[in-house]
């Protein structure tokens, strides 16, 4: 393609997930990225291959120790809820 050739809009489907990443990712979705179709595509690839800015666990994480704690008739602390690296040593440590 050449630089003449006029480039599709972003579709809704695709602003929404886009936007959905962006809160995610805790970062901002550029109003020159939302104009074309492939730029946004672009972004999205990027957007999607990274990891939230949280230290919250995993919902993989989440379930392996509640079905940890179901096993060993034994509650999983609030306080791993809120981190991942709690929460990975409580697993850890109840094997």
């Amino acid at each position: 393609m050449d630089a003449t050739t006029f480039a599709l809009p972003a579709t809704p489907r695709q602003i929404a997930y886009a936007r959905s990443l962006a809160l995610r990712n805790q970062t901002l979705l550029p109003w020159e990225v939302q104009q074309d179709r492939r730029t946004l595509s672009a972004w999205i690839e990027a957007q999607a291959r990274m990891r939230p800015a949280t230290g919250l666990p995993t919902s993989k994480q989440v379930a392996f120790a509640e079905r940890i704690a179901r096993l060993k008739r034994r509650a999983v602390p609030d306080e791993c809820f809120r981190d991942r690296q709690l929460l990975s040593r409580w697993i850890d440590s109840n094997r």
